[in-house]
Order: structure tokens, then C-alpha cells, then sequence
């Protein structure tokens, strides 16, 4: 349920699309076509964390799930998973909820924010917001990756995946072409680039002086020093969109693939492009998860990510408008 190949949890990760669609209630949507690349549909469960029933809520809004199963990872978790997410608007703020099964429910932590726009000293910032944490099987640690501002992707290391201690900036605009204004939503997976040297690959949101958002791209040996590449992994233009976001990696069937989603104004569904294992590939296969138009998503599902439980596969996600929605579950 975590990143691509390699042990069992990477695995899950790579495969968190591979279970056989179950039927779900009467009360539940029914079933979209069946997603390109061989993944199962997933349909619309429930919502799990909603802002306005949520202790720490400066802003009314959250965004940019991520899931992990730390049950046979850390030691005496809170639960079976960890819930990681964050409001966008100033202040922003890491945050966590915890619980036993990923259809919820979900517990929120009540010491967050985790992570804080004030980090000295290292830094002040008006937000801190995507959380991404990966699993560092090399170091036993869970790796968070966090934007603030939204030029500057940073990295915080954890042994228990509550409390951080803080290690580096990994990614800014500064490392991208001139004219680059945003590099920000960053997801981090373990994915061997042999050619490279590369052991990990970032996947994130790319914005310049046109404001059409693309997916850029990098790599690394250690998860911490990067090089990335200069040019867009999927533009906007590729799949007609205004502006794309929210990208995750997937491994099936000895190919990988990023599923990313488009603003709403162009659809606002999840849609998904094969990279392959050597990110040489641009195989655009079209929409991976139909956003549906009843609440909570209202024509907006984004910024995926994916677990399994129990061998059932999942995906948490955005529903609703950008700073006005909820985080959603899928089931597959």
C-alpha cells in the first residue's frame, strides 16, 4: 500500500488497485467503466473527515490525503492506519488522524497541527501544507514531505510518525527553469531508476508565469538530494486540462503509471498516464475515477492516494471544490 516493488507493504502500495471490484450497498454509486491499466474501479464510499467536525480548523478547509498502515511498522501506533493531511490557507498546519480500517472511522489527533508554519529555527513561513509521508524502509523511519511556501518542498524524519525532527529543503523553484513559480504537492515512492542511479522518484505540482499547473518529476539515490528533470512530466495540454495536480505512482502489471487529476472547470477527474519503469513512456489512457456530481465531490475528485486493507483496495482523496471539500474514501 505504500511504494512501488520490492517487500510485501511496497507491494500493497504498487498494487493498491489489484483487488476484484466488491459490490458495495444499495446506497452506494453505481460503478464507472472499468479504469484503464488494468485497475479495478473504485466507487464512492463515505466521507471520513469533514472540516467543520474537526478540532484544529483554522481555515474551513483540507486537502491532500495520505494513508499509511503502520501496524507492523511502528511501535504501539494508535491504530491500524495513519491519516495524514493539512489545511491550505494560512496557517496551514500537519496534520494526523488514526484508525483501524480505512473505510474509517478516523480519530484526529489532538495534538495536531504535527507540524506547524514555525519551525525554528528553520524556518517561518505563512503556511505549511500536502503532506506526503513515505515509509523509509532503509532508515526505519517515516519520511514527511511538506510544502511552505508554495516554492519549497521540505523534508522531517519520524520514528513513531507523530513527532518530526526536521531535515532538509529537497525541492524548490529555484531548481526548476526561470519562470518557474510554484513546485509544490510533492509525493515521494521508492522506485528503482537503475540508468539513474536513482532509488526514489518524486512526483509533484509544477506551476510558471502562465499559471497552467503540469507534473514535474525527479529522483534520487537516498530520498534526500534530488535532481529533476527540466521538463514536465504531463502537461496540461496532454489531456486537455487547465491545470493538473495531485499526482500519485502506481505499479501493475510490470509497468508504472502516475494518476494525477484535472482542475474542475476541465472535468475535475482523476485521469491517469503510463510512464513506465523507466519514466520513458507517455501513454495517456484517460480518466482513471469519474468524478461524481452529487455531494461530496460535486464534480471535483482529487490528489488520490491508495492503501489496502485486508487485501480490499482503497483511495482516499479529495471531494468537492478546491478549499471547500472533504476527504473521501473509494473502495475497489
Amino acid at each position: 500500500m505504500h511504494e512501488p516493488h520490492f517487500d510485501r507493504r511496497l507491494f500493497l502500495k504498487g498494487t493498491a488497485a489489484t483487488g476484484a471490484a466488491l459490490t458495495l450497498g444499495t446506497a452506494a454509486a453505481p460503478s464507472a467503466a472499468a479504469a484503464p491499466g488494468g485497475f479495478p474501479d473504485y466507487t464512492y464510499v463515505r466521507t471520513l473527515l469533514t472540516p467543520s467536525q474537526l478540532r484544529y480548523n483554522p481555515t474551513g478547509e483540507i486537502i491532500f490525503p495520505t494513508v499509511r498502515g503502520v501496524y507492523d511498522r511502528l511501535s504501539s501506533p494508535l491504530g491500524r492506519y495513519y491519516l495524514y493531511y493539512a489545511p491550505h490557507d494560512a496557517p496551514g498546519g500537519i496534520c494526523l488522524a488514526y484508525g483501524d480500517s480505512l473505510e474509517g472511522p478516523f480519530t484526529e489527533y489532538p495534538g495536531n497541527p504535527i507540524v506547524s508554519r514555525s519551525w525554528a529555527p528553520h524556518y517561518s513561513v505563512s503556511h505549511v501544507s500536502s503532506p506526503h509521508v513515505m515509509w523509509n524502509a532503509d532508515a526505519k523511519e517515516m519520511w514527511l514531505y511538506f510544502h511552505g511556501e508554495n516554492t519549497t518542498t521540505r523534508l522531517a524524519r519520524s520514528a513513531d510518525g507523530i513527532h518530526f525532527t526536521y531535515d532538509k529543503v529537497v525541492l524548490t523553484t529555484a531548481m526548476l527553469p526561470a519562470g518557474t513559480t510554484e513546485t509544490s504537492y510533492a509525493r515521494v515512492f521508492r522506485h528503482d531508476l537503475p540508468s539513474r542511479g536513482a532509488r526514489y522518484v518524486m512526483v509533484f505540482m509544477l506551476n510558471n508565469t502562465t499559471n497552467h499547473r503540469d507534473i514535474g518529476w525527479g529522483w534520487s539515490a537516498d530520498g534526500r538530494n534530488w535532481t529533476f528533470a527540466q521538463q514536465p512530466l504531463i502537461r496540461h495540454t496532454d489531456v486537455g486540462a487547465v491545470n493538473v495536480g495531485g499526482p500519485h505512482l502506481l505499479h501493475r502489471n510490470d509497468s508504472t503509471y502516475v494518476v494525477y487529476n484535472k482542475d474542475k472547470a476541465s472535468g475535475g477527474d482523476i485521469m491517469i498516464t503510463e510512464v513506465g519503469n523507466d519514466f520513458t513512456r507517455r501513454n495517456h489512457l484517460g480518466v482513471f475515477y469519474h468524478s461524481r456530481s452529487t455531494a461530496p465531490e460535486n464534480g471535483r475528485a482529487a490528489a488520490p492516494s491508495f492503501g489496502t486493507d485486508r487485501g480490499v483496495p482503497y483511495m482516499i482523496y479529495e471531494a468537492g471544490d478546491r478549499l471547500a471539500g472533504s476527504i473521501a474514501v473509494a473502495r475497489g
